[in-house]
């Protein structure tokens, strides 16, 4: 019998895209939990102790790495050529929406760690529905 899938983390540092090409440097981590296998965490570090958090597919962070991917809340898409390559995520609410820009090659990396934790398509096997029927029963 194998271990069991570890957390898969990774520290960001996003830019939040403004008008006219400004930039806002933003602290993020992303976070891939096996017991919530079909999601993503990005935890946004807005300064002293306070923290926004996002989740959203993890399927739909893979997909938007090679094409635009998404609507309605989150929407994921490659930009730029050779070293310059980056992802953004926008993100919607009733508040505004956000354009945040990555290193394409750090969510690479944390995808793929993401997948060596639990491969795509095995994400069922990290669930305890037998356990959640009985929380929401009992």
């Amino acid at each position: 019998m194998g271990y069991p899938p570890t957390t898969v983390t990774s520290a960001l540092d996003l830019r939040l895209m403004g008008p006219d090409s400004e930039t806002l440097s933003v602290p993020a981590s992303l976070r891939y939990v096996p017991s919530d296998p079909y999601a993503v965490h990005v935890t946004f570090h807005a300064g002293g102790d306070e923290t926004i958090e996002w989740v959203f597919a993890r399927d739909l962070l893979g997909a938007g790495l090679h094409e635009r991917t998404g609507g309605g809340d989150v929407t994921v898409w490659p930009v730029g050529r050779g070293r310059t390559r980056a992802l953004c995520i926008e993100l919607s609410s009733p508040s505004g929406r956000a354009v945040f820009e990555a290193s394409l090659a750090g969510i690479v990396d944390f995808v793929s760690r993401s997948y060596d934790a639990v491969p795509p398509g095995r994400e069922t096997e990290q669930l305890d529905l037998d356990g959640t029927i009985t929380r929401l029963l009992g």
